[in-house]
């Protein structure tokens, strides 16, 4: 968990994600196209990948723990939770006020 929250409070927009998620390729090209540089930690590539994901799963509260997006230091959810605050238009409002985006 200590791991997760540290990489989590390191940049603006922190995104848990696996290499062969196609959701957590949406979620990150999502970010790229608002013009959002996340820090994208693949947990299928690091060797605490496995503890992180348990952790995420708790967080979360759910079996799916990626991708996992963190703005601003703090868990906003995965990728129902920030396709909805984009829908809705309260995702870029977010976004800015982390830091994450200039526009």
């Amino acid at each position: 968990m200590d791991a997760v929250t540290k990489l989590a409070s390191q940049r603006a927009v922190v995104v848990f994600s696996k290499s062969s998620c196609c959701m957590s390729h949406t979620i990150n090209r999502l970010f790229i196209d608002l013009g959002v540089n996340p820090s994208v930690h693949e947990l299928d590539e690091d060797p605490r990948g496995r503890e992180m994901e348990r952790a995420l799963a708790k967080l979360l509260g759910r079996n799916q723990a990626v991708p996992a997006v963190f703005i601003g230091g703090k868990l906003v959810g995965s990728t129902d939770k920030i396709m909805s605050l984009h829908m809705s238009g309260n995702l870029a409002p977010m976004l800015r006020n982390a830091g994450a985006m200039w526009l």
